[in-house]
């Protein structure tokens, strides 16, 4: 569990990074890019994980992992989307 939230923390840290002093655009592809591929694996299968161990069971974990990595994963193409049809502001 820890090394997923230091892949996580770790991702988001480089993620800023990255964003910091581009255009809306790029924000908005790295950002949907960071979120598909890193947040919305990770995120859910932590909280569906911790939600799991505190009501003891591996159902309950195994379908808010279900739950929530779907929408996660829809709004990182949402995300995606906007950046690469948002005109570029000069």
């Amino acid at each position: 569990m820890a090394f997923a939230v230091s892949v996580l923390t770790i991702s988001l840290i480089v993620s800023i990074l990255l964003s910091r002093g581009q255009s809306m655009k790029k924000k908005y592809i790295i950002w949907g890019i960071t979120t598909m591929l890193v947040i919305a694996p990770l995120f859910s299968w932590l909280v569906g994980i911790l939600y799991g161990i505190s009501v003891s069971s591996g159902f309950a974990a195994g379908g808010l992992m279900i739950i929530m990595f779907p929408i996660l994963f829809i709004l990182g193409i949402i995300l995606l989307v906007k950046g690469i049809l948002k005109k570029e502001m000069d």
